[in-house]
């Protein structure tokens, strides 16, 4: 159906805009009409060429889900109907992609769904964790509460992921950067050196000598190197999509000399953040830990969540299973076992993982700090040593000719 775009205001002299899917112009009006609106201008909106090409459609970000989560969640705490209320936050979205999605949620919802219901068949947006959340929500008469809680979880998860992207992201770029500098220096600079080296009849330094053998061969095959790149970056980004590849890949991360503790840190944050919501959500313990097993981001810290649901199914406690894991440290088991035997394993659960994001930030500063002058010296060393393994000639000449 048509889009239409319109302008009007409400009784009380309100200007007011928006969009809406309709038949044809006059039921627009009707539609308007109902709501109480004088229409002052009604358009139907151009189509969209690319509609129906998904990659190039705007993503639903993060932002967009916490602020349709918040405002959903005032709206229900003010009485709204759900469908009034998804139906104002589809007009207000100024991203197509979640419009579209907002308005298919609302006819989900109008059929008679529940909203669990319609938002799970958009996984892409609202995961397992958000669907169940909001099926306690309904279940329990508390969805308001549920949404503020989803999305103060989903602020806090993405400021840990944007640490861990930030302390990741400068290493990366420097070290890019200093390889295309000495590649560039090998194809185009050293053979310059190398001409006028040649006219000195005599026998070149070793350093220089092997500075000269590595231009050569990379001026030689530079374009079997950036092909072999290629395919191994292909190659192991398949593998890292295999089952085992995703074990191993993992495994290794976690016993890296200092990437590890830090990936660690970051599993009990998200481990225990996204346990607490659900427990304080009244999802039941054992529903909350398959889905905190999928959101644990890494195939071995899934694996011993599972286990530990396989414990606890058995009788057991949850700190018992987690304690024989060398993932979670003595003092995360002990404060779980209190909170526990107190009854208060949500808030438990809470200030542990306000904890460790206290632990990553500080993991991360001194991670940067440390790394700033590994990457220095890095770059010193290589530029600089090419540079003068290729100056030691004529320093030797011009001190044969002093």
């Amino acid at each position: 159906m048509p889009i239409y775009k319109w302008g009007g205001k409400t009784k009380k002299g309100r200007s007011l805009k928006g969009e809406l899917e309709a038949a044809d112009e006059r039921i627009a009006r009707i539609q308007l009409k109902k709501r109480s609106i004088q229409v002052t201008k009604l358009k139907q909106k151009p189509k969209d060429l690319f509609e129906n090409i998904s990659f190039m459609q705007p993503k639903v970000t993060k932002k967009d889900l916490v602020i349709f989560t918040r405002q959903f969640s005032t709206m229900i705490d003010a009485g709204l109907p759900l469908v009034q209320g998804l139906n104002i936050l589809g007009e207000q979205t100024e991203n197509k992609t979640f419009k579209i999605m907002l308005k298919r949620i609302t006819k989900d919802v109008e059929g008679g769904s529940t909203l669990a219901d319609a938002l799970g068949k958009h996984p892409k947006v609202f995961d397992s964790l958000f669907v169940h959340l909001v099926a306690a929500g309904e279940t329990g008469g508390i969805l308001d509460t549920i949404l503020q809680r989803l999305a103060a979880y989903i602020e806090k998860a993405e400021k840990l992921k944007s640490q861990i992207k930030g302390a990741m992201t400068y290493p990366i770029i420097v070290v890019a950067i200093a390889i295309i500098v000495i590649a560039v220096i090998m194809v185009f600079v050293i053979p310059v050196f190398q001409d006028m080296f040649a006219s000195f009849g005599k026998a070149l330094p070793v350093p220089t000598q092997v500075v000269v053998s590595m231009s050569e061969f990379t001026k030689g095959n530079i374009l079997y190197m950036i092909g072999g790149l290629i395919v191994f970056v292909w190659v192991f980004r398949r593998y890292a999509k295999t089952t085992s590849g995703k074990k191993n890949i993992d495994s290794v991360l976690l016993k890296l000399p200092i990437f590890g503790e830090l990936i660690k840190k970051v599993a009990v944050a998200r481990f225990t953040r996204t346990l607490g919501t659900m427990v304080s959500s009244g999802v039941p313990i054992l529903d909350a830990l398959e889905i905190t097993a999928k959101t644990a981001g890494n195939v071995i810290v899934e694996e011993v969540i599972h286990d530990a649901r396989s414990s606890i199914a058995e009788g057991q406690t949850i700190a018992e299973p987690l304690s024989e894991t060398n993932i979670f440290p003595g003092m995360v088991t002990q404060m779980i076992s209190v909170g526990e035997s107190t009854g208060a394993l949500d808030a438990m659960l809470e200030k542990i993982a306000d904890f460790y994001d206290d632990e990553v930030d500080a993991a991360v500063s001194a991670m940067t700090s440390m790394l700033e002058p590994l990457l220095m010296l890095f770059l010193g060393g290589s530029i600089g040593g090419l540079v003068i393994a290729m100056y030691l000639p004529i320093f030797k000449m011009a001190a044969a000719m002093g």
